[in-house]
């Protein structure tokens, strides 16, 4: 019982870390935002969990001179699919065909992931971190990106246009 609330207290602790990333996709109006990234993060981090008790679990039950290989790495795997699979549901491309929409929305949803993956492996600060360099990726780096000159746009023949 006592395991299972401090696996409910990791959950909490995912949400709200990828709560601040989905806040501040909520806040520039992107497909994805707080509910999404709080829900991708705190499932990450239940899977997690239940993949080290499931180890944990059968390793304990099996009668002598049966072994099982076990393979951690396949439950962050199956998190990665899962996500990448609703972060595809984000993306789209514009109806002229040029240019695609909400990429960054995507890849925060993994991010989230990530700190739920994080948190699962009570890595608290690595996870802390993650939420905070999302956070100086998607607000920082845009008003630098905005900065930028823009590319030069080209037509069918591949010729710049003015």
């Amino acid at each position: 019982m006592e395991m299972q609330l401090w696996i409910i207290l990791d959950l909490g602790i995912a949400a709200i870390l990828a709560g601040v990333v989905g806040l501040e996709r909520e806040l520039g109006a992107k497909p994805a935002g707080l509910r999404t990234h709080m829900i991708i993060g705190a499932v990450a981090t239940l899977f997690v969990h239940m993949g080290q008790v499931a180890v944990r679990e059968f390793l304990h039950e099996l009668p002598p001179g049966i072994n099982i290989n076990t393979d951690p790495l396949r439950i962050f795997e199956a998190i990665v699919v899962g996500v990448s699979f609703i972060g595809a549901g984000t993306i789209i491309r514009t109806p002229d065909g040029k240019s695609v929409q909400y990429l960054t929305t995507a890849a925060s949803l993994l991010l989230s992931a990530g700190i739920g993956m994080a948190v699962g492996c009570q890595l608290y600060l690595l996870a802390v971190g993650v939420a905070l360099l999302a956070l100086v990726i998607t607000r920082f780096i845009a008003h630098v990106e905005a900065a930028l000159p823009s590319p030069p746009t080209t037509d069918k023949e591949g010729k710049q246009v003015d």
